[in-house]
């Protein structure tokens, strides 16, 4: 961990920010190429492994995002208000993936065609699972990129081994995310090499987001406690409307609520035990 810091530390933070994200990406390509070996998995695993990510993004959105922008605000502001900046970013991340849920073409994981939101398309069904992964890595990179940001402002309240733990989390649950977006179109019958490309596909857009926050946190250093719980409430939007309903779809709720609790518990240990 110390290594990784130490060669973060020399870095502009937008290199920061996007070698992060890359890194992000990278674990989910390689979550998408368990479908080089494997052709299918059980249900039950799937919704563990989705349970799995809805609980490390509920806790980087705690402990990574809400907390630090509450605390900044504390010193700008009265402690009796100091959270509204956190309140006004955390509706507004979530206005902003409410509006991409509706206009943007997606279909959640296990839902049928019939099924699908967003704007009318005769897109296929592979096109509308990997938009729906792609909406919410866009919050997640988001995340990374603010957080490497507020390091570079100086602030005292988010470090660098902080950024780097809440890059850790999200690289950890893209990888079983990479599996939740190749293995079911694997299942298709859709080739091997072509699941995996679909799959890794999804979090491209990390890297992207990732720079855009670092650049807009380092050009406007006001808006930071509110670009970490814009990031925040964007994360929560998409586990309350996508994660959590697509883990309670089959008779394997439990299993999934167990992977949430273990997502969770680790995430909080690598933001409170490295940041």
């Amino acid at each position: 961990m110390n290594a990784i810091i130490e060669a973060f530390k020399h870095l502009d933070p937008t290199m920061q920010a996007l070698l992060a994200t890359t890194f992000t990406w990278f674990l989910t390509a390689l979550g998408a190429s368990v479908v080089l070996v494997f052709k299918d998995m059980s249900r039950k695993w799937l919704d563990c492994l989705l349970g799995f990510t809805g609980g490390v993004m509920v806790a980087a959105s705690f402990w990574s995002l809400l907390t630090p922008a509450i605390e900044m605000s504390a010193e700008q502001y009265s402690k009796a208000w100091s959270w509204v900046p956190a309140a006004v970013g955390f509706i507004t991340g979530a206005g902003f993936i409410y509006i991409i849920d509706k206009i943007i073409p997606h279909l959640h994981i296990h839902a049928e065609m019939e099924e699908k939101e967003g704007l009318k398309t005769t897109w296929n069904r592979t096109i509308l699972l990997v938009l729906a992964i792609t909406m919410h890595n866009i919050p997640e990179g988001l995340a990374i990129g603010v957080s490497f940001g507020a390091v570079a402002m100086g602030d005292p309240h988010f470090t660098l081994a902080a950024a780097v733990a809440l890059t850790i989390g999200i690289g950890i649950q893209n990888f079983p995310e990479g599996i939740a977006v190749a293995m079911p179109l694997r299942r298709q019958g859709i080739s091997p090499l072509k699941s995996f490309w679909w799959g890794q596909l999804s979090a491209i857009v990390e890297p992207v987001a990732g720079v855009i926050g670092a650049v807009a946190v380092i050009y406007a250093q006001p808006i930071l406690p509110y670009a970490l719980s814009f990031a925040a409430g964007a994360m929560l939007y998409v586990v309350v409307e996508e994660v959590i309903p697509e883990t309670q779809r089959d008779k394997y709720a439990d299993f999934a609520t167990m992977g949430f609790v273990l997502g969770f518990v680790i995430m909080m240990a690598l933001d409170v035990g490295l940041g």
